[in-house]
């Protein structure tokens, strides 16, 4: 196949009762494309990843941490990050959010 299509990829997953969820919805060896589901309060702790990197939020509300500074993201959000950003991810409330890897997949 010479395209992948996701018709809605925030229907991709249900948001976990008090969890965190991810599922890979695609890879190959130049992205991933990975969905999350968090229920509110729930968290990434502060981490980096080796290649950058773009949060989109699909719904629902983040506070991201990011190298030090914190930034409110909501649905339709767009977040790059250079590899080794040290960056946190908080739900404040139910949210689905998009995360691509950029580069070799890891």
């Amino acid at each position: 196949m010479s395209y992948a299509h996701i018709p809605d990829a925030a229907a991709e997953l249900e948001i976990p009762d008090e969890g965190t969820l991810s599922r890979t919805l695609y890879e190959d060896s130049q992205v991933k494309v990975v969905v999350f589901g968090f229920d509110t309060d729930q968290e990434l702790s502060e981490h980096t990843a080796a290649v950058p990197a773009v949060i989109q939020v699909m719904r629902g509300h983040l506070r991201l941490e990011l190298d030090g500074d914190t930034v409110e993201a909501g649905p339709g959000s767009w977040t790059h990050m250079p590899a080794r950003l040290p960056h946190a991810v908080h739900a404040t409330e139910p949210t689905v959010m998009l995360l691509t890897l950029l580069g070799a997949a890891p």
